[in-house]
């Protein structure tokens, strides 16, 4: 990591879900807590917990230096609305192929 910006990840027993549109995209009890300097609380979700049934990928790719390259998934009327990191940094794995949404309820601390 460079001077000055820190990741940490760890698991949790937090209980998320995601709603969008009225639909249920995902619920977990076993989320990743990601805490990046600058940046949100960001909760990884398992691909088991996520119903990918209801999204689409999307040709939309980001670069992050310290976490690598993220992919998209969309559905109507909320585009890039999840990513994931399919092949992370080495500091990061922890998140590989785990979701992760904008907008995340916790339900319970």
């Amino acid at each position: 990591m460079t001077s000055g910006h820190r990741i940490t990840i760890e698991p949790s027993t937090h209980h998320v879900r995601v709603v969008s549109d009225g639909a249920l995209l995902a619920e977990s009890r076993r989320p990743v807590v990601l805490r990046e300097t600058g940046c949100p609380v960001r909760y990884y979700i398992p691909p088991e917990d996520v119903r990918t049934d209801l999204l689409t990928e999307s040709d939309t790719h980001t670069h992050c230096p310290f976490k690598g390259t993220a992919s998209y998934w969309s559905r109507p009327g909320a585009e890039d609305l999840v990513w994931a990191y399919p092949d992370p940094k080495p500091d990061v794995a922890q998140i590989k192929g785990l979701f992760c949404f904008y907008e995340v309820e916790v339900v319970e601390p």
